[in-house]
This record gives C-alpha cells, structure tokens and sequence, in this order.
C-alpha cells in the first residue's frame, strides 16, 4: 500500500525500519515528509531507501507522527493526501480519533496507536483503537504494523490515557529503576561499570523470566524471597518506604497528565 509518514522523529523511524523488514511496507510504496528537519528527512530517504512526499498525492495510509502540537498547523497539508478510502493511523499522544476526523474534516478509517520507544529495538508494547470505518482488513494491517515493532493487542480508545501512562511512558519508570540501582550499588562500594553491567542483566533476565516463565510477577517475586532472606530484607525496606504507593501514584499521575495534555490540543486547535 501507498504509504505516507508526517513526521521523521524517532517512532516514524523505528516503525518504518521495522515494517521495512518485516515486509509489511516495500521501500518503492513509501513516502516521508517533516515539517522542518531536511537533515533528518534525507537522512530516512538514504538509509531506507524511501522517498520524498508526492505533494497533493493521494495514498492508502497516512501515518501522522510529529509532534502532536503541530497536528492542527499540518492539518489542511495532510488533507490534501486523503481519500474516502485512505486510512489514517495516528501515534499522536493525547489527541482522540473524534478530533482528528473533524480537524481534517474526515469521515473514514482512522486508528489510534500508543507505542513506546522501544519500538527502536522491535520491543514495543503498542495498543491500538480503531474507529467504526475500518474493514477487517484494514485493522488486520495495522496490527501486523505495529507487531513488527513488539507486540500489539486493541484497546477501547477510552483507556489510551491509561496505557499512555503504563507502557508508553513504562520504559522512562525502568530507566528510572536502574539509575537508583546502579547509584546505589557505587555509592556502597562497587565500579560503576561493573555496577551498570549487573543491572542491566538483571532486569533482562527478569524480564524474560516474565514474559517466558507463565507466572506471575507476584510468584516470581515470592520465589525469590526466602523468609529471613537478604531479599525479604529488601522488599520490607521497600514497603516501609511506600514505594506500592509511589508507583501507584506515579501511574495515576501520568494518566491525570496525558488526559489534561489532551484538552490543551483540543482547546488550541478551536482557538484556530
């Protein structure tokens, strides 16, 4: 299928690389635009073998991924490329199918994706909404899209903020782990490499062990704790300091802040 990415940022790359290589896009179909970047822009078109907008060109899928706050200014461009029977996918945060079909005055095939960026190492949890205009096909298309950059499972559009705030800011909050880790294991004596080199196997390791295993994180946690153990003495120290209540809050702070994000656009673009 003809298709057009707006947007050359770091999604738009790790998406196109990885549909590239899973054949899901050919090289000869696909076709890429930015705003301003035309470093970045060449960049793409080299090192995929892609090529340039067709300008008032028509195509199957438009892929909206710049930055969200430059929807509303490349909405009458983005016109210009669709079709009743083109399909719009949107990576766009906090900016719902309703105002995308009425910004761009729109009635057709419109899906909503939440990647994360791991996406970049084809390790992405991705949920996807779709609209009431898509074919089965069209919704079979995409999902295999956003499978050749993780995995992906559909969603009620109503719970993207949630997701926003769970797996697509999820990668910040484990970064955010292995920091205070590793910090804490040369505060109390061990080489910083040899420090960052352990956690990032662990949490690798831990990772595997579920997604691999078929337990829950709760039994793998447990099986690794033994009573009176160095690990019991961890996790009490963790509890004692509310880290249950930190992280709930951090997710629900996350979600309250992608919902609010979503308001501004909306508020913004009628202001236009």
């Amino acid at each position: 299928m003809k298709t057009l990415f707006i947007g050359a940022g770091s999604m738009a790359y790790a998406l196109m690389s990885g549909a590239l290589k899973a054949g899901v896009l050919k090289n000869e179909n696909v076709h890429v635009t930015n705003r301003s970047n035309q470093e970045r822009l060449n960049e793409i078109v080299h090192k995929f073998g892609v090529r340039h907008v067709e300008h008032d060109s028509p195509y199957d899928v438009v892929i909206l991924a710049m930055k969200p706050k430059d929807f509303h200014e490349a909405a009458d461009s983005i016109r210009t490329h669709l079709t009743r029977d083109t399909l719009v996918i949107s990576v766009l945060a906090g900016i719902t199918m309703e105002h995308i079909s009425d910004k761009l005055s729109f009635n057709g095939a419109i899906a909503r994706a939440m990647p994360n960026t791991s996406a970049a190492m084809g390790k992405s949890a991705t949920a996807v909404s779709f609209n009431r205009y898509l074919s089965d096909s069209q919704k079979e298309w995409t999902t295999t899209l956003f499978q050749s950059v993780g995995t992906a499972v559909e969603v009620e559009e109503e719970k993207l903020d949630l997701i926003t705030a769970l797996s697509g800011s999820g990668p910040a909050y484990i970064y955010y782990v292995a920091e205070l880790l590793k910090n804490a294991a040369v505060e109390l004596g061990l080489q910083e490499e040899l420090a960052k080199s352990l956690v990032t196997q662990t949490i690798a390791g831990a990772s595997a062990m579920l997604e691999e295993s078929g337990l829950e994180a709760r039994e793998l946690r447990r099986n690794v704790t033994s009573p009176g153990g160095t690990t019991e003495a961890g996790i009490t120290t963790l509890e004692d300091y509310q880290v249950r209540d930190a992280f709930f809050q951090c997710v629900s702070s996350a979600k309250s802040r992608s919902e609010v994000l979503g308001k501004e656009l909306k508020k913004q673009s009628l202001k236009k």
